[in-house]
């Protein structure tokens, strides 16, 4: 059948020259065909990914108009405006992939507004709620290293499309015609008769608006020094993280030149992503020799941002995902009861992965936390639910532990712009009063305890990864396991079973240990990963350090 496939390819007149001169290359060589046409990219919930290719099995402008094609197949069945959103980051192809999409969503009479530049994540979804549209489109693929891309879809109210969504849209991918199925005009013919318009000033002014609104401490900036060097990675960062700053009054910012232009293939770091610390590398660099407050980086999309802290020694550190959320919590509620700005009965929600220090600090504060699963669409699900009881303002800030961040209901994705945002501003207000971000967040320890939050990943690449992670999640059903090294399991939470969680089905085993840590096993849902997550507490980071290195010794020939 993938044989048949490829000859198939082989034979079409293809628009683009580099897929027709791959394929060519892998003639007669049957593991890289079948590689390419065994298996079909699967849409989901997060869209498309995959690597930069010819086949169905990888991201090529066939694949974006089969799937733009099952995308307007379901838009026309949903009324309301016929209007899809589009943008895309600084990935290569991301630009042409965009536009494709349009062209084939206006060849079936649905408007497009597309940007007429690269935005990040946070903008599409912006422009989804803000035109009312059907839909939304982002060509990214985030983090991933530079030969992947992807085809991330948004349902009206801008959070990541619902299952039930996709698959509707994935069934009618199925009956379109990967090579002549999807219906094509010329982008300039959809211009020429209004049906693609690129997104107006109005729009893009009325997210840095809306951005700046949630400042805690307005003003602030403009007289407290900060000192920045900022690193966009090479992505779509650059011009809305730059504005917003900007804006507040933070002007002494360095630029890290080899990151700071659009990039797709990400030369100064393969795996463009702000968790790891080759990619903060050139950026922590340039902080040494400058001697600023803080390091801030945004990944490819502008959806995550990670920084590193100057200490009172002056080296810097790097600052994980779950202490950021931490520490913007902290922020947060403080700086809004200090100001009156607190809403009544304030809610704040993190996914189930995120560190439980979370749920202390919101204690402390009076706040509700609500705790969802993986997956920023849960966290936007929670901003809609207390939007349809009128009672929108009640959500102040929401987190997960891979560094991404929201404060107010303006999207609902994360959001690198307004992490970056209130980063800075709570860097400043803690130099304004002659502490930093590293001196709060000891604090923070010393009154709640030492959490540690670690992450370690699996991988299971090639066709048959995706049945080794499933086999293993069966086994760890069917084999729980009573100990995990010397910690006892007290209690096991199978996310499969909503009656246990009360949340949605999810693919997630959460190990409650004796002594107060916890282990989770997920499989990812973008990648071909398992992920374990370590919450240990101790006296000091060196007991729970020791424990996160016991647990995760034991766990590793799980997976290995």
């Amino acid at each position: 059948m993938y044989m048949d496939d490829y000859k198939r390819w082989m034979e079409a007149d293809l628009e683009d020259a580099a897929l027709t001169k791959e394929l060519e290359s892998i003639a007669g060589n049957e593991e890289e065909i079948k590689d390419r046409f065994a298996v079909s990219l699967k849409f989901g919930t997060a869209g498309l990914r995959g690597v930069l290719g010819a086949g169905s099995n990888r991201m090529n402008i066939y694949v974006v108009r089969q799937a733009s094609q099952g995308l307007a197949n379901w838009v026309k069945t949903q009324g309301g405006n016929q209007l899809v959103a589009i943008s895309y980051d600084s990935r290569i192809n991301s630009d042409a992939f965009a536009k494709e999409t349009a062209r084939v969503l206006a060849a079936n009479g649905i408007k497009v507004r597309i940007y007429d530049a690269l935005m990040p994540v946070p903008a599409l979804s912006f422009a989804t709620r803000y035109y009312e549209a059907n839909a939304g489109v982002m060509v990214t693929a985030s983090h991933n290293p530079a030969k992947y891309n992807g085809y991330k879809a948004y349902g009206p109210d801008g959070c990541q499309m619902t299952d039930d969504a996709a698959n509707i849209v994935y069934a009618e991918i199925q009956k379109t015609d990967i090579l002549t199925g999807a219906k094509l005009i010329a982008f300039e013919d959809g211009i020429a008769q209004g049906l693609i318009e690129y997104v107006g000033d109005d729009c893009k002014e009325a997210l840095y608006d809306a951005i700046k609104a949630r400042s805690v401490r307005p003003g602030l900036c403009k007289t407290a020094g900060l000192k920045l060097v900022y690193s966009p990675l090479n992505g779509s960062g650059l011009v809305p993280v730059m504005r917003v700053l900007n804006d507040i009054g933070i002007d002494d910012i360095t630029i890290v030149p080899e990151q700071q232009y659009p990039d797709g293939n990400f030369p100064t770091c393969p795996y463009p992503n702000p968790e790891i610390f080759e990619a903060l590398r050139l950026g922590l660099e340039l902080a040494e020799k400058s001697g600023a407050d803080l390091m801030l980086a945004t990944d490819p999309d502008a959806d995550r941002v990670g920084i590193a802290m100057k200490c009172p020694d002056g080296t810097y550190e790097l600052v994980s995902g779950n202490e950021v959320g931490v520490l913007l919590l902290d922020y947060i509620c403080a700086g809004r009861i200090e100001n009156g700005t607190m809403p009544e009965k304030a809610v704040a929600v993190k996914s189930i992965v995120s560190t439980p220090l979370a749920d202390a600090v919101a204690k402390h504060y009076g706040v509700e936390l609500r705790n969802v699963l993986t997956g920023f669409k849960w966290i936007g699900d929670q901003i809609a639910g207390l939007e349809a009881a009128g009672e929108v303002d009640r959500f102040i800030f929401g987190f997960e532990e891979s560094y991404g961040y929201l404060a107010g209901p303006y999207v609902r994705d994360k959001d690198a712009i307004i992490g970056s945002m209130l980063i800075c501003e709570m860097a400043a207000y803690y130099r304004s009063i002659g502490s930093s971000v590293k001196q709060r967040l000891e604090e923070i320890y010393n009154q709640y305890g030492r959490y540690l939050n670690k992450v370690d990943s699996f991988e299971f690449p090639g066709l048959s990864g995706m049945d080794k992670m499933a086999g293993i999640m069966e086994d760890l059903r069917k084999n729980p396991p009573a100990a995990i090294g010397e910690y006892k399991v007290v209690k096991i939470t199978d996310c499969l079973k909503p009656e246990e969680t009360g949340l949605p089905k999810s693919n997630v085993l959460i190990y409650d240990l004796e002594g107060g840590a916890q282990a989770i096993v997920r499989p990812s849902g973008t990648e071909p990963k398992i992920k374990t997550y370590f919450t240990t507490l101790g006296k000091d980071l060196a007991e729970a350090q020791a424990q996160k290195d016991a647990l995760a010794a034991a766990l590793k020939p799980i997976f290995s």
